[in-house]
C-alpha cells in the first residue's frame, strides 16, 4: 500500500497521533544499565516489536524506531560501531513489522554526542579532542544511519533531541540529499529563570525553526524538556515566525520527579488529554509523547483529537 506524505495529510486539516516512549519500555522488558538499547533490535526483536504493537493498537498514526542512538558515534560506546547500518535497518524493519501498511514509521536519529568544529574555525585546532567532530564527519554518521532506516522500510527520520543548530542541520542534509525520507526535527527546550525558553546550546525555538526550515525540513517541532503544558508556549512561539510547516511535539508526561532513585512523570493520560486542544489551537499538527508516556497516554490524546 502506498502511503501519502506525513506532511500532505497534515496540510489537509487532519490532525495526527504519534506513539510515546521506548526507553521505559525496554528498562521493562529487562534492559540493564549500561546495556545499548539499539542492540535489542538484534537480540530481542520480539521485545522491540512488542512495544512498537503497543503504541499502534492505543491508535498512533506514526511509530518511531529503536535507533535514536544509532549513529557510529553512539553504538562505539558498546563496540558496536561497525553494526551501524545492520541495527539501522533492523530497528526499521520492526517498526515496519508493527505498523503495518497503514501507519507511518518515522525512524529515530538522535544526537551524535559529539560537539561540531564551528564553520568558522579550523579543524585542525581540535585534532586529538575525542568531543568534536568535523561537519563532515557528522555529516557521512547521519548518512550511513539514514540509508540503513531507509532500506529497513521507515517513511520518514525523525531527527529529535536536538540542542544545536549545526548539527541539526548537518543531519537534515544528510537525510534529505541521501534518502526519500521526509525529514522530521525537533529540538530540546527547558524553560530559563527569564521564562523564555531555550535548547542547552542556548538555542530559541524561534532560531530553532528558522534553522530547520532552511535546511529543507518537512516538519519541525519540540521534544522531551517540558510537560505537554509548556509545549504551547513553545508552539506558539514557532507559530509566529512560521505559519505554514507542520509541527509535531512529543510531550514529556510531566517534569520528571526523583522518588527513592527513580525518575517518575506525575501527568497522567487524563492529565495530557486535556491540554490537547489548546496545543492544536497553538498550532500543533502532530501530538504524541516523550518520556514517562505509555501506550494509554497516547489512547487519551487521540481521544481528545477525535
Amino acid at each position: 500500500m502506498s502511503r501519502k506524505k506525513i506532511s500532505e495529510v497534515v496540510k489537509t486539516g487532519k490532525i495526527l497521533v504519534s506513539d510515546g516512549a521506548w526507553g521505559t519500555f525496554l528498562q521493562k522488558k529487562g534492559l540493564k544499565a549500561g546495556e545499548c538499547p539499539e542492540l535489542w533490535c538484534l537480540e530481542h526483536a520480539n521485545d522491540v516489536e512488542d512495544i512498537a504493537k503497543g503504541y499502534v493498537d492505543a491508535g498512533a498514526d506514526m511509530i518511531e524506531s529503536d535507533s535514536f542512538g544509532g549513529t557510529c558515534y553512539k553504538l562505539e560506546h558498546y563496540g558496536l560501531a561497525d553494526k551501524v547500518s545492520e541495527i539501522n535497518e533492523a530497528a526499521a524493519k520492526i517498526s515496519r513489522a508493527a505498523a503495518g501498511d497503514s501507519k507511518w514509521v518515522i525512524a529515530s536519529i538522535g544526537p551524535t554526542g559529539k560537539m561540531i568544529v564551528p564553520e568558522d574555525e579550523d579543524e585542525k585546532d581540535y585534532e586529538g579532542d575525542d568531543l568534536y567532530i568535523s561537519s563532515a564527519k557528522a555529516y557521512d554518521a547521519f548518512k550511513v544511519q539514514a540509508v540503513a532506516l531507509e532500506k529497513g522500510g521507515a517513511d520518514a527520520a525523525c531527527v529529535e533531541t536536538m540542542s544545536d543548530i549545526n548539527e541539526a542541520v548537518f543531519a537534515i542534509k544528510a537525510v534529505k540529499e541521501n534518502t526519500k525520507l521526509e525529514v522530521i526535527c525537533t529540538f530540546t527546550f527547558e524553560k530559563t529563570v527569564q521564562g523564555d525558553y531555550k535548547s542547552m546550546m542556548g538555542v530559541s525555538p524561534t532560531n530553532a525553526i528558522k534553522a530547520v526550515v532552511d535546511a529543507g525540513a518537512d516538519i519541525a517541532g519540540a521534544n522531551c524538556g517540558n510537560g505537554i503544558e509548556r509545549m504551547i508556549e513553545i508552539v506558539t512561539e514557532m507559530r509566529k515566525i512560521n505559519k505554514d510547516i507542520p509541527i509535531l511535539v512529543h510531550a514529556n508526561a510531566g517534569l520528571p520527579c526523583n522518588v527513592n532513585g527513580v525518575d517518575t512523570f506525575p501527568e497522567t493520560p487524563e492529565d495530557m488529554a486535556k491540554v490537547v486542544p489548546d496545543l492544536i489551537k497553538a498550532g500543533a499538527n502532530i501530538i504524541g509523547g516523550c518520556c514517562g508516556t505509555t501506550p494509554a497516554h497516547i489512547a487519551a490524546m487521540k481521544k481528545a483529537i477525535g
